[in-house]
């Protein structure tokens, strides 16, 4: 019976698009119509300058609401790398309010500050670098960061900041004491109060020391209750927000700006659009089925961090909050009046753009980082540090992936796996969904179907190949599963607000919430993924965790109830943060099964800042439609902009039937995105990719072998994300800061900063349109060599087998152009360098080798890095890192030089200073030098010279 009532609520839930009433409005959140009920311009809130504490990590100064007394704390750091840190609490909160832990990598270092000057109306302090201010207006409280005359950014500008403070709820005893003890103290000192307080109160520039104590001693007035404040319904769940209100809100202003992008995870544009007269964007990770484009709603990922870019700066706002946000954009011309907008009419004066962002949180406190830049890659730098950097993956996990809910037993398996051989198409990973559990309980197998799971895996590793099972955070209810048993004795669930174990909705019926939130939970989900404690695991079965927003079928909104208790914190604190607990939880579990060996894989859904360390994510429940597979580009660009780089979509939409036509344009789009997997529904046609004719397998294989291909570049792109925080996936702007044309383009990307991609994403498509960017740059059609200018828009013909991409002019890709079953089987395989001559004839670019599978890169520096320089007719390769230690049997097969001229002869000069002749033909019409079998090692230094 359990499993039918979850089918039949699967079905309502996953009807034939999103059903938008079981997810909040603005109006319909409490806090966030309150919120957005207040006007901007009327701030009550003023700095005391007079509490001013400036030590050599922080300022400290304290702020108070005119309005009811209630006085803030504002901390101020500045941080090592040009990142400011503003942080915001009550000054004597009723109880603790909630700060995330465990997303920021390290305690930030900071850098002194000094006081440049101070009166009663401010104080301007130095940040130590090119002339940068903050400038602390007292009344109303202002803070702007200046860089000499140019205000970088605001924030209060607008007067927004609110922060409702933790109060008695006015009809218990403990408020009836409180207020009445307040009363007679407020009636004791209006007797003995002298003309001198009122007039300090009136005065507001400054406070002595004793006023500003008798000032906290004084109760706070009461403010007005609004519905919601105390409890909230929505459709039949209540909220009993026993802490009352608590939501906070900042507003910043951007002067000069017109395009801010980031905060994923939602279904729109790469660049974030103007809220007002609708909805903000929500952050709130909900499991949305068959979510709707174009829409601001929250999705299954909440990254908060917004980077704004103009043509002189790139900047960026972490805003540390892991409870349900809402962002409002606003563009505006700045500082201009309704006349001085008419006289630029009349003058035809361009007007100066501004963006304002103001972010509303429902509870914990104002954490935030202002990542100065200039530049967009300072700014992937300063957040790196903050949060961490995309993990490095093993090189098969770059490889293809081959999922469906679900394959439906052992011998299944084994004949997709038997598919890819027949029909020469590489893949590296079959996925097991759900149906492969004994009855749902997790890390179990299902004793009819997969009675033998390590025979089945030990068949995929002859082939070198591997698996991902899934294993979801929500635990059947069974006292006869052992994995319920322990948590539950334990005492590791969430609880109710009452203390009981919370239960609610998932696939195997009533379930349990393990609290990841819980380190003591964490380290015991961990050593579940030992050998010895999942039965039937082996070295290459990874994991997937789906379904931890959290997801609760028959929960508010399909999630976990706000009030809802992780250990003495409510659900509605760490709700964004649980999936990224869930990941880590189960990262380090296969990291320690292997004694911290081998390099995990773990699959998320859900996501938070920070979850860049744990593995990859994936945009979930996507459809088989046109649109689902245009929106896949700014999805992923969007999650690279904030560190996730390990992104993908599903291969031919997880909902519904994709026509071949669509099916073989997503490979092709797939297989130039970072995370390759093909994912369909469990009612959905098959859709291996043989069984729809010789010739849409032939285009799918050949997409495919052409990722295989890429694997070197892939890897090393992912090497270096991993070093410096830049994004493997990338939008335009990002390494043509200056160029305006790129700054909305989000149908092409740039494959670090060497390959630009431009899929074909419409139906019956005869063309396409792409914008090659950098004046005076070159770009070759990577299948033609065809060179084209930069700067230019260039119409492309295409046919159902065309994947227009470019390599730029002045660089150097490898590649691997023996593809075989699997990227395992490739390790090994000689490289062939393609050197793309920028207009003056030079080019550059690296090779990264190591294992491709264990932290010995990292831990005994067990790696190879090459840079390849073209110059003067001399192509040289020379070691990035004399202190590592490792070699590879790869060799140099082939070098392809694109843009070059014939010469008499070619020599390499090995290592050891031996000269030898190089075989070469040059293809005079396309301008190709193709060099054969130089026969160098891929590690070895050697010089190549074209006479």
């Amino acid at each position: 019976m359990v499993p039918l009532l979850v089918a039949l609520l699967f079905l309502c839930l996953g009807a034939e698009a999103v059903d938008r009433s079981n997810f909040k409005t603005c109006e319909q959140s409490s806090f966030c119509k309150r919120q957005r009920e207040l006007k901007p311009g009327q701030s009550p809130y003023r700095a005391l300058l007079d509490t001013l504490e400036l030590s050599d990590s922080r300022i400290t100064l304290q702020l108070i609401n005119d309005n009811n007394k209630v006085r803030l704390l504002l901390e101020l750091y500045r941080l090592h790398g040009n990142m400011t840190r503003v942080k915001i609490n009550e000054l004597k909160p009723l109880k603790p309010r909630y700060e995330v832990p465990d997303v920021l990598i390290t305690d930030p270092p900071t850098e002194p500050m000094t006081l440049v000057a101070q009166d009663e109306n401010g104080l301007v302090l130095s940040l130590g670098v090119d002339e940068q201010r903050v400038i602390v207006s007292a009344r109303p409280f202002r803070l702007d960061i200046v860089e000499g005359p140019t205000v970088l950014l605001s924030l209060n500008s607008r007067g927004l900041l609110t922060f409702e403070h933790l109060r008695l709820r006015k009809d218990t005893i403990s408020h009836k004491i409180t207020s009445t003890v307040g009363s007679m103290w407020d009636s004791i000192k209006s007797v003995f109060s002298s003309k001198h307080d009122a007039d300090a109160e009136d005065g507001g520039g400054s406070e002595n020391a004793e006023q500003a104590e008798d000032e906290d001693e004084q109760a706070v007035k009461e403010e007005e209750d609004k519905p919601g404040m105390w409890e909230e319904t929505f459709k039949t769940h209540s909220d009993s927000k026993p802490n009352g209100p608590s939501s906070i809100s900042l507003d910043f202003s951007f002067p000069g700006v017109d395009h801010v992008y980031g905060i994923p995870e939602h279904a729109d544009t790469l660049k974030l659009r103007n809220t007002d007269g609708g909805d903000p964007y929500r952050l709130y990770n909900l499991d949305v089925f068959q979510y709707e484009l174009h829409n601001l709603m929250a999705l299954y990922g909440a990254v908060p961090v917004i980077i704004s870019h103009n043509t002189e700066r790139t900047m960026g706002i972490f805003w540390l909050n892991a409870a349900e946000t809402w962002v409002d954009i606003s563009s505006s011309t700045a500082g201009k009046t309704v006349f001085g907008k008419m006289m630029d009419f009349v003058q035809g004066s361009s007007e100066v753009p501004q963006t304002d962002v103001r972010w509303i949180s429902e509870s914990g406190i104002i954490d935030v980082f202002v990542l100065l830049g200039p530049t967009p890659n300072d700014v992937f730098a300063q957040y790196a540090s903050l949060t961490g950097t995309q993990a490095f993956p093993s090189l098969s996990t770059l490889g293809y992936h081959q999922c469906r809910w679900n394959y439906n037993d052992k011998e299944d398996v084994k004949t997709v796996d038997e598919g890819f051989d027949k029909h020469d198409i590489p893949c590296d990973f079959i996925w097991l969904d759900i149906e492969h559990t004994d009855g749902k309980r997790y890390f179990t197998w299902d004793p009819h179907k997969f009675a033998q799971p390590k025979e089945m895996l030990q068949g995929l590793m002859d082939k070198k190949r591997k698996m991902v099972a899934i294993v979801d955070p929500h635990i059947k209810v069974d006292s006869g599963y052992n994995i319920n048993n322990e948590i539950r004795s334990k005492s590791f669930y969430v609880k109710t607000k009452d203390g009981a174990d919370y239960e609610g909705w998932c696939w195997p019926g009533n379930s349990g919430y393990p609290d990841f939130t819980n380190p003591e939970m964490r380290a015991w989900w961990a050593s579940k993924f030992a050998y010895d404690q999942y039965e039937g695991s082996m070295e290459n079965l990874f994991i997937w965790n789906d379904m931890n927003e959290p997801s609760v079928f028959n929960g508010p909104e399909v999630t976990m109830h706000k009030d809802a208790l992780h250990g003495s914190w409510e659900h509605r604190d760490v709700h964004n943060i649980y999936g990224l607990y869930v990941q880590k939880a189960t990262s380090e579990g296969l990291i320690q099964r292997s004694g911290g060996v081998e390099r995990p894989f773990v699959l998320t859904r859900a996501f938070f800042a920070g979850s860049q360390r744990y593995g990859a994510v994936w945009t979930g429940d996507n459809a088989a439609e046109w649109g689902h597979l245009k929106i896949s580009i700014p999805m992923c660009l969007s999650l690279g902009l904030v560190g996730i780089s390990f992104c993908g979509a599903d291969v031919g939409g997880f909902f519904k039937h994709p026509s071949t036509e669509l099916l073989v344009r997503w490979y092709q789009a797939g297989a130039y995105q970072p995370f390759f997997r093909a994912h369909a529904h469990l009612d959905t046609p098959r859709r291996e990719p043989w069984l729809f004719g010789p010739d849409n397998t032939a285009l799918i294989r050949e997409a495919v072998r052409q990722r295989y291909a890429l694997l070197p570049f892939w890897y090393q792109l992912f090497y270096n994300a991993y070093r410096t925080g830049q994004p493997v996936m990338r939008a335009l702007w990002v390494e043509y800061p200056k160029e305006p044309a790129t700054f909305v383009i989000e149908d092409e990307y740039l494959l670090g900063k060497d390959l630009l991609v431009h899929p074909v994403t419409d139906e019956g498509a005869k063309g396409v349109t792409a914008y090659l960017p950098g004046k005076g740059e070159i770009w070759y059609d990577v299948h033609t060599f065809q060179k084209h200018k930069g700067a230019q828009n260039l119409y492309i013909p295409v046919t159902m087998s065309s994947i227009p991409v470019f390599q730029r002019g002045g660089s150097i890709i490898s590649r691997k152009n023996r593809v075989r079953r699997s990227s395992t089987c490739m390790e090994n395989d000689p490289y062939t360098l393609y050197v793309a001559l920028s207009p003056q004839g030079t080019a550059e670019g690296e090779i990264y080798i190591d294992d491709f599978h264990t932290f010995n890169f990292e831990k005994e520096k067990q790696f190879i890095h090459r840079h390849l320089h073209f110059s003067d007719n001399t192509l040289s390769s020379n070691n990035l890192a004399p202190d590592s230690n490792f070699s590879t049997a790869a060799w140099i097969e082939k070098v392809i030089i694109m843009g070059a001229t014939q010469p008499t002869s070619i020599s390499l000069i090995a290592a050891d200073g031996t000269k030898s002749a190089v075989e070469f033909e040059f293809d005079s019409a396309a301008s190709v030098l193709t060099l054969r079998k130089p026969g160098v090692n891929a590690g070895a230094d050697w010089t190549v010279l074209l006479q």
